[in-house]
């Protein structure tokens, strides 16, 4: 793996999950792990309820915007992270997948979306621990 490693994360909308991810990894790692998010179908927005989320544990997510993924983005990443992507999220060669399965925070209640928010921070902070660790 490159020095620093790369963590992609992909959605469909990137707007949710892989953002609230994409966050807590730069949260947590602390500049140590490169981060990137991307969608198959962007959406047009980021979640309101997700940002708000996120908010509440001071992490802001409000300059963000859903991103298409590239080749590029994916060539550049060690590790790729898909978040409900079905067959949505093509597969590229050579690189180590990790399949997350998370509700998806779209249309949900804060209440819901908080756990969801949870459940991503208790998953980065295991990645975290085993990428720096290898």
């Amino acid at each position: 793996m490159a020095d620093p490693p790369t963590v992609l994360f992909l959605c469909v909308h990137n707007a949710g999950r892989s953002q609230m991810a994409a966050a807590w990894l730069r949260h947590l790692a602390d500049g140590r792990i490169g981060v990137r998010s991307a969608g198959s179908e962007p959406a047009d927005r980021l979640n309101p309820v997700a940002v708000a989320a996120m908010a509440e544990v001071g992490i802001d997510l409000t300059g963000g915007t859903p991103a298409r993924l590239t080749w590029d983005a994916a060539e550049a990443s060690d590790v790729i992270i898909s978040m409900g992507c079905g067959d949505a999220c093509p597969i590229f060669p050579g690189k180590r997948y990790e399949t997350w399965t998370l509700d998806d925070p779209a249309g949900q209640s804060l209440d819901t979306v908080r756990r969801i928010r949870d459940q991503i921070r208790d998953r980065v902070q295991r990645l975290i621990t085993e990428l720096l660790a290898a």
